[in-house]
């Protein structure tokens, strides 16, 4: 009887002990990946409280600011222009009353900073918009909200319902889901 060695045993065991390591290199990928990607969305996240931080000074500049006592009778519009998110990064359109300073009333002042943050929120972030509401319909006691919108690269965030956090109820339902920046104010 001829004695067989068994050829070949080796060759499963380097092929397992690759598949074993390989399995344990995906989940390293997967979080290199993720720390890559944070910085960017940090960066979207700053961008987003610079402009709203911008946007609520504008309002308190503006001579019709219900905490200016001259304005204190007149309508405060800055809650009443319309909403600069579409999820999109179609340009924003042009009011047809823009003002140069120092020849601004306060219509076209509100007209003209709206129209620039609008701007600002679209060029800064990607598909960028700005919501404005006020606690009392005119804003003449000064107190409300504002939400900076814009739509991040796909993540695993986009994967979970509460990536649209703090985010007014009208946008939220959008697809895909904005991430939002919410700011309480007080002129």
């Amino acid at each position: 009887m001829e004695n067989r060695s068994q050829s070949g045993a080796f060759l499963i065991e380097v092929l397992v002990a690759t598949l074993m390591l390989s399995l344990g290199v995906l989940p390293l990928v997967a979080m290199m990946t993720f720390a890559v990607q944070m910085p960017k969305l940090a960066g979207y996240r700053a961008t987003a409280v610079n402009l709203a931080s911008n946007y609520v000074e504008r309002m308190r500049a503006n001579p019709a600011n219900p905490a200016n006592p001259a304005g204190l009778a007149q309508l405060f519009p800055y809650g009443a222009k319309d909403s600069s998110y579409d999820g999109t990064q179609d340009a924003i359109g042009v009011p047809g009353s823009l003002c140069n300073y120092p020849d601004c009333e306060t219509a076209t002042l509100v007209t003209r900073d709206v129209y620039e943050m609008q701007v600002a929120a679209r060029r800064e972030l990607p598909a960028g918009g700005i919501v404005v509401s006020c606690d009392v319909g005119d804003c003449s006691n000064g107190i409300g909200n504002l939400w900076v919108m814009w739509q991040e690269p796909d993540s695993f965030d986009a994967l979970s319902p509460s990536s649209s956090d703090n985010c007014p109820t009208g946008v939220a339902s959008t697809d895909p889901n904005p991430r939002c920046l919410y700011v309480r104010f007080k002129l």
